[in-house]
């Protein structure tokens, strides 16, 4: 059972609630989406007035792919096979009751190293200075598993202490045994970290695998107010 997901002792009942779980999921993600601002720099970073979510990740894990099939818009996020071309933290408004950030990827860019540094730093400020950040979705290749790259941005929000959840990407790659050792493996070594979630989301943006359950959690962080 998915965290946040409605638990009952009856199963009609279960069934029941999960429907409208994921429904309001289903219905926030529905609702217009639209590029709000790109940030290169710090001082760019817009002042944040909605709960929002972040998407961070090794380079080419699929922010973009997952954004995407969250809102149901193939175009909404830029997507690129060239690892590092996202260059600058791009925020999205979902209907005025959550803010979705899609930040430059980590671990390889076809940049200089000082590039690199800027934006590697300029990430870092934002995770650990972002008042209306409610959670951090870390990516991780389910195929690759957690990296030391990967571990190093972990160790950075436990002491930061800001919440992050793992979502596995692109699982539609391996066999269903490879993905639940992928899962388990994840699980555990998550458990020694403070600030980590403790549910690993398994994901597709291809085949769309996990998208209603993700779009259902990430609903619970959004404003409901009218």
């Amino acid at each position: 059972m998915t965290a946040g997901e409605p638990a009952s002792t009856d199963s009609g009942e279960v069934d029941t609630a999960r429907v409208q779980w994921l429904e309001r999921g289903r219905w926030l993600f529905a609702q217009d989406a639209k590029f709000a601002a790109g940030a290169a720099a710090l001082e760019q970073i817009p002042d944040g007035t909605l709960p929002e979510v972040c998407f961070a990740g090794r380079s080419n894990v699929g922010k973009s792919s997952l954004v995407n099939a969250l809102t149901g818009r193939r175009t909404l996020a830029k997507v690129s096979h060239t690892p590092g071309r996202t260059r600058q933290i791009n925020f999205f408004d979902l209907g005025h009751r959550l803010a979705l950030a899609d930040l430059p990827g980590y671990g390889y860019a076809q940049a200089s190293k000082q590039q690199v540094a800027n934006w590697t730093r300029m990430v870092e400020l934002y995770l650990v200075g972002r008042v209306p950040l409610r959670r951090s979705l870390l990516l991780i290749d389910a195929r690759h598993g957690l990296k030391d790259v990967d571990r190093r941005v972990m160790a950075m929000l436990d002491k930061a202490a800001v919440v992050y959840q793992v979502v596995l990407t692109k699982i539609d790659q391996l066999r269903p045994v490879e993905l639940d050792d992928r899962v388990g493996s994840t699980v555990l070594e998550l458990s020694r970290h403070a600030a980590a979630h403790p549910e690993v989301m398994p994901t597709s943006a291809e085949k769309g695998l996990g998208i209603p359950e993700l779009r259902a959690q990430l609903a619970a962080l959004a404003s409901w107010r009218e």
